[in-house]
């Protein structure tokens, strides 16, 4: 079912005494490992910049004490999206653990212990799912032959309950605290000795809960972090606190890649409180994960230092950014579209386009844009170090912590081994958190406060202004239709700057793992198609943004689709169902090796009739073709992304305004297999809202370099007027295809689908993103 299923090796970590500070004498400790040769991985996501790429060795940690507390290490980042919940619960339930007696344990960043900690690309459960019952199933045999041997029973007489074995023949039974002892000293099974619990044996996985779509399912175990978070108890990064803490913020270049020439903080150091000035030297660009530079102002209290921030004179020497500081938004959209218009990198091409353009009865072009955007989680960057004898130890919300913990080495020039990072809960990330840039801006100021702990907050404005920025972007389509209204011809331009320019010299194209995201993937089953990916340079840092390149890939192509359906005079549902084609597995739609998410594409092609299925399922529970009233219709999207499918349809209302109200969204998706389907929904409904600021309100633009939004007044992001009234979804039941992603997958078919509905509703038809005040008559 996963592709981890021939290759996962477990060992009784115990026996060889890793995490001595955890096994103890009488504890059972098992780790799970791949072996899977991620190295290619790295080269197919295109990024061997990206420092430490993927590692072929993940573990994951079960451990059962004496008096049977179950505790998982979990070895990803919390950020809302319940994978310490998830995760952990994956275990219990294949073991049998009592939910009441499990506890979980964050790893701290180590990639020689924990594998690959990086948070992202949807990989959390798709990667971990296998390794994690496995290794609780070997648990359990080994818990089931520990008390068969002191029952001197066989051992197929006794069976795992709940947080016991029991001798069925005899009804003799023993906790697993009684049997960890015994059970740690003997050898782990063999992997073809292990046997899943059937379905019916479960408990947890796969299991609904609560009340979904206005029918009461089953209970569920209660999230790890729940009533921690709620009651104020939980520790995000900002709630770190240690004694004679020091508090920090910095003044950053207003463009990217400049550097300070001169700073005057004579005035500064006059604020009361303020202690100190640091100057943090600049990497320039690319940044890769490094600090921007400037001056970082230290005092007693977080006020005290911003005060002292405002109070400092820097001139800034704008050097080789020189370019950088006459970017302005709309000139570079107009060279974007200018560009467009011509012949670009050839990325794929079937057929003669332009003979079955030109042979066309009907044709169709368009161009759509897309703006920078900030991930914005609400709890912006922040991160407490301290530097003491040699040695560096950091408290951040981070999504990736080895890149934290080589960072904090580097510029402080220790061996990571030297370093410890304990990994928060995170508010939020979607990817700003994978870059630890702040945290290493913590380690320089650190460093000149020996034994002392420095927290370095960024406010909102730092984190707007400084972002990681996700790519604007413009795509020009053209199509062909013949007499009877159906596709003969595709071409697609699609124009980003790169993520590439953060780690090496800007390559001016998106690179194959960018365009791998919905583009080059493009399933429509069209005779002639030709896609194109013209030149677009990079002026600021470009960073992945939830879902990344698959939001304008899919924004372009679903608006086009709805496009090509009107200029046809056919039902929006039937014309992209016809356009999809036979059912069929494309293997590899990519040019060269291809990239997948990482994933084999014989075990994750793109299968047209999953997407056809998610398509008929959004559409029916929506009521498709239904009438409504004037100013009001319905909108289709759909996208195949992160190995997973997602439809989405909304019902809007628009008044005389341009008021937009959203009365219902149905969302279905297929991820296969589904773990922890509450959290599966909570995601969608989550991307849901952002996919709506996406499309209405969020947008960063620069003029002469310096980012124009500074805060969610100008900023703007979905407020609780703009979300649907109702949001229904629609997990399809698929346990036979491999586990896709959930995190991301529910974002890229919002903006389009909600801009058809907009276009069902008053005919106005939106290309540029937000929609803004495009609506007001």
């Amino acid at each position: 079912m996963n592709r981890s299923d021939d290759k996962l090796l477990l060992a009784n970590v115990s026996r060889r005494g890793l995490l001595k500070g955890m096994a103890g004498a009488s504890a059972l400790l098992l780790a799970a490992r791949w072996d899977l040769g991620l190295a290619s991985e790295q080269a197919q996501f295109g990024a061997g910049a990206m420092p430490g790429g993927w590692v072929d060795n993940p573990n994951v940690f079960i451990h059962i004490d004496p008096e049977g507390l179950v505790t998982i290490v979990n070895n990803r980042a919390e950020m809302g999206q319940g994978i310490r919940t998830s995760l952990v619960m994956v275990a219990a339930d294949e073991l049998g653990a009592d939910w009441g007696q499990v506890r979980v344990q964050q790893a701290n960043a180590d990639q020689d212990k924990y594998g690959n900690q990086n948070t992202d690309g949807s990989r959390s459960m798709r990667h971990w799912y296998d390794p994690m019952r496995r290794a609780a199933a070997a648990a359990r045999l080994m818990l089931e032959q520990a008390a068969a041997n002191q029952w001197g029973v066989p051992v197929h007489e006794v069976k795992a309950g709940v947080h016991k074995v029991v001798h069925e023949p005899s009804g003799k039974e023993l906790g697993f605290g009684a049997l960890a002892k015994a059970a740690r000293k003997l050898d782990v099974p063999d992997r073809n000795a292990l046997v899943l619990k059937s379905d019916s044996e479960l408990r947890f996985i796969g299991k609904e809960s609560g009340l979904i779509n206005g029918e009461l399912k089953s209970a569920h175990p209660k999230a790890i972090d729940g009533e921690d978070i709620v009651t104020g108890k939980a520790v995000f990064g900002a709630d770190v606190d240690l004694d004679n803490t020091l508090y920090a913020v910095v003044a950053r270049p207003p463009v990217y890649g400049a550097k300070v020439k001169s700073v005057d903080d004579s005035e500064a150091l006059k604020v009361a409180g303020v202690k100190k000035t640091v100057r943090i030297e600049g990497t320039g660009q690319p940044a890769a994960f490094k600090p921007l530079g400037g001056v970082a102002v230290v005092a007693s209290n977080t006020w005290a230092a911003m005060q002292g921030r405002k109070a400092l004179k820097i001139e800034w020497d704008m050097g080789p950014a020189g370019d950088n500081a006459d970017y302005t938004s709309e000139a570079y959209c107009k060279s974007l579209e200018k560009a467009a218009q011509s012949p670009g990198k050839v990325i794929r091409q079937k057929g003669d386009i332009e003979a079955a353009l030109k042979e066309a009865d009907k044709r169709v072009s368009a161009t759509y844009y897309m703006p920078h955007m900030a991930q914005s989680p609400m709890e912006p960057p922040v991160a407490v170090v301290r530097v003491k004898a040699g040695k560096a130890e950091a408290w951040a919300p981070v999504q990736n912590p080895r890149a934290t913990r080589e960072g904090i080495a580097g510029i402080l020039g220790l061996d990571k081994e030297n370093v410890t990072v304990h990994q928060t809960l995170l508010g939020g990330g979607f990817g700003r958190k994978s870059k630890p840039d702040f945290v290493s801006e913590a380690a320089r100021v650190a460093k000149e406060f020996e034994g002392q702990p420095i927290k370095l907050q960024w406010s909102r404005e730092d984190d707007i202004q400084h972002s990681y920025f996700h790519a604007v972007s413009v795509d020009h389509l053209e199509a062909g239709l013949d007499a009877q209204g159906k596709a003969t011809s595709w071409r697609h331009r699609t124009l980003s700057p790169s993520i590439a320019s953060l780690f090496a010299p800007d390559p001016k194209h998106i690179q194959e793992f960018e365009l791998g995201m919905g583009f080059n993937t493009m399933p429509f089953s069209i005779p002639a198609i030709r896609l194109e990916n013209p030149p677009a340079p990079a002026y600021v840092r470009i960073g992945w943004f939830r879902s990344v390149y698959n939001l304008p890939h899919a924004w372009a192509i679903q608006s086009f689709a709805h496009e090509m359906a009107v200029a046809a005079g056919k039902d929006h549902r039937d014309f992209v169902l016809d356009l999809l084609g036979p059912d069929r597995e494309v293997h590899n739609l990519t040019v060269g090796d291809g990239w997948n998410y990482g994933e084999d594409p014989d075990l994750y092609p793109i299968d047209t009739a999953r997407m056809r299925r998610v398509i008929e399922r959004a559409t029916k529970e929506a009521g498709w073709g239904r009438e409504t009233k004037k100013g009001r219709g319905l909108g289709l999207a759909f996208h195949h992304s992160f190995v997973s499918y997602t439809a989405v349809v909304f019902d809007v209302e628009v008044d005389d305004k341009g008021k937009v109200t959203i009365h219902r969204a149905d969302i279905a998706f297929d991820c296969g297999p589904q773990a922890n389907p509450e959290r599966i929904r909570s995601q969608l409904e989550g991307a849901c809202v952002m996919g709506i600021g996406v499309a209405l309100k969020s947008e960063v633009t620069f003029k002469d370099g310096v980012a124009q939004q500074d805060n969610f007044d100008t900023y703007l992001i979905p407020q609780m007027a703009d979300a649907p009234k109702v949001v229904r979804v629609h997990l399809i039941d698929n346990a036979d295809d491999a586990m896709g992603g959930a995190g991301e997958p529910g974002l890229p078919p919002v903006a389009p689908a909600l801009c058809n509905a907009i276009f069902a509703a008053t005919g106005k038809r939106i290309r540029r993103l937000p929609v803004g005040d495009q609506l007001a008559s």
